[in-house]
């Protein structure tokens, strides 16, 4: 954060020089935005701020870059944009934001209160839009309020379950007269988060596990932002469980660890999967019983009681009934439920023995890894992941859009620490991956960052590589070029007969008809990017350590992928997760009865 700026408290400024010293008092280091009429006047004082301005491409690319840089901080992202449709053109990251609990204050222009209900020029309602995909939004008339609602949104976002906060201004406030006052305290009496547990609820929680034989610990992305890695180490080092972690938790506990079973749901693990359904006990730990988790909610996990902990109440027996509910920080849960067992085995001489359920699970992980077929010719693109993790190493961050990459990058990257793996999770927004992997080297300048795209996401925002070029941001795209919408194509195959309607890209090679539009390569080049192409895997590790080698720009890799493959194991959308399939090629499928 930013050392806190003193300026004369009776000094009259604008509304717009009060919003800019608010963000320099809110520690804000970075803004992504595009200038525009309503939020014009706050562009003139940004300009001598100490607050780094990006110049993004696309309000969307602002969006997802503030989304970037407060997964790999911790810290609140900011984005900016005036009225009309540069707001509207933040609503998706703002959605996306919203389904994945990422912290961001959105601020936008708006026309002149005067002008507000009229249909003015680029007059939209952004704050009614955004009202349902908020925690909070704001619209100020009052340069006098600017102050205060800034500092009530930063708090709003960063605290609880955290997200986005809309500030909407009318542009006569960032024009009107008006002094400085940044307040000492929040007087917001219906927002106080809950963030200690009740310790009743955890001695219970404790007494189901202690009394379970086949618990899981099924973590998501509370565990995450509560910044809870090393407590939930803890814990599953203490009881021996075996753990799964969601989408959004990979990383939170590490790959390389006995333990861990991997991801569970539609295109999960088979033993993240297995161990889910077969368990007696569901210890959720920042998990929203999300559908890609779930599939048919009725046949999930059976047998199996529930202790659910979540900082959000509502989260609390929405999809399933929690026999043990806990309202916290997964980070004060964990730490009180590690307490409660130590007391219950030190005094009382009472713990569970999950050994049997523990072996029984490894077996059936070691049975069943995630595997491939490679083809006969080409690249197979999980092979190109696999050795970009490899050399990229776990110190890196990986991004990713959405598709068949996304999972292929979810499985086949190492995840060894928290904050190394970003993506669209609840939202699914392709376009993602290439701003968020800008707003995460911005916010870890000194780390390597790849965005694993493929060639449908990668069109949607590639734009922005206009920005890391111009701005310094060296960020690696690796393309995942199979010339098609992968996982819709998938799905034709799938479901469809092999009937692909409208899911052919033409981005690859004339060897399969493509006429490549674009070149990426070329397109990396006109971007003031390097643009390298690999086909083959003879050459695949020379040509990502090539990438690595160069620090200066963003480098682009289209990676032309064979184009049949698939996304294994899955699970068919609204099936129960007992009738999970594998790649029949490899491996049996398997029966959920044989365990």
């Amino acid at each position: 954060m930013t050392e806190q700026v003193t300026r004369p408290q009776t000094e009259t400024i604008t509304g717009a020089q009060s919003l800019v010293r608010a963000l320099e008092q809110a520690g804000v280091e970075v803004i992504f935005g595009i200038p525009g009429g309503a939020i014009l006047p706050a562009y003139d004082p940004l300009f001598d701020s100490s607050i780094r301005h990006i110049l993004v491409r696309h309000e969307q690319g602002a969006g997802h870059a503030a989304q970037g840089y407060a997964m790999v901080t911790g810290e609140v992202g900011v984005c900016m944009a005036t009225s009309g449709p540069g707001a509207t053109n933040l609503v998706t990251a703002i959605a996306d934001a919203y389904m994945d609990s990422v912290p961001i204050v959105a601020i936008t222009g708006q026309v002149s209160s005067q002008l507000i209900g009229t249909d003015g020029f680029q007059e939209a309602d952004i704050r009614g839009i955004t009202m349902p995909i908020t925690k909070h939004s704001y619209l100020v008339t009052d340069p006098a309020e600017i102050p205060r609602v800034i500092a009530e949104a930063f708090h709003i976002a960063g605290t609880g379950r955290p997200g986005p906060v809309l500030v909407d201004i009318a542009k006569d406030a960032l024009q009107g007269a008006t002094t400085f006052e940044w307040p000492t305290e929040l007087a917001l009496p219906g927002y106080r988060p809950t963030t200690r547990p009740h310790g009743k609820q955890v001695r219970e929680a404790a007494r189901l596990l202690v009394a379970a034989e086949r618990p899981v610990l099924y973590v998501g992305g509370g565990v995450l932002k509560a910044n809870a890695s090393a407590e939930l180490a803890m814990l599953a080092e203490l009881t021996q469980i075996p753990v799964v972690t969601t989408l959004m938790a990979r990383g939170v506990f590490p790959d390389s660890h006995e333990l861990n079973l991997g991801m569970p749901g539609m295109h999960g693990t088979v033993a993240a999967v297995a161990a889910l359904q077969k368990s007696d006990l569901l210890v959720t730990l920042g998990a929203r019983f999300d559908d890609r988790v779930t599939g048919n909610l009725d046949s999930f996990a059976p047998d199996a009681k529930v202790i659910h902990a979540d900082i959000d109440p509502a989260e609390i027996s929405k999809n399933r009934t929690a026999d043990v509910p806990i309202v916290g920080d997964c980070k004060e849960v964990i730490s009180d439920l590690v307490v409660a067992l130590r007391k219950m085995a030190d005094e009382d001489g009472v713990q569970g023995d999950y050994s049997a359920w523990k072996n029984q699970m490894l077996g059936v992980k070691a049975k069943f890894p995630v595997a491939y077929d490679k083809p006969a010719e080409g690249l197979a693109p999980q092979t190109v992941i696999e050795r970009i993790s490899a050399i990229a190493g776990p110190e890196a961050v990986y991004s990713s859009g959405v598709g068949q990459h996304q999972m292929w990058a979810a499985h086949f990257v190492d995840y060894e620490r928290p904050r190394q793996w970003l993506n669209s999770g609840g939202a699914g927004t392709m376009g993602y991956g290439v701003p968020a992997a800008m707003g995460a080297q911005v916010g870890a300048p000194d780390r390597v960052v790849w965005a694993i795209d493929g060639d449908g996401c990668f069109q949607m925002t590639n734009q922005e590589l206009a920005t890391c070029a111009l701005e310094g941001i060296p960020i690696k795209v690796a393309v995942i070029n199979n010339s098609s919408l992968g996982m819709v194509r998938q799905w034709q195959t799938l479901f469809y007969e092999g009937r692909y309607s409208n899911t052919d890209l033409n981005t690859g090679p004339e060897s399969i008809g493509a006429r490549r539009i674009p070149d990426f390569v070329k397109l990396a080049d006109a971007y003031g990017c390097v643009g390298l192409r690999c086909d083959s895997e003879a050459d695949l590790d020379a040509t990502i350590e090539k990438a690595m080698a160069i620090t200066d720009r963003p480098v682009v890799i289209d990676f032309v992928v064979e184009r049949d493959a698939m996304v294994w194991p899955m699970v068919a959308a609204g099936t129960s997760n007992d009738d999970i399939k594998i790649a029949r090629d490899l491996a049996p499928e398997w029966d959920g009865e044989d365990l």
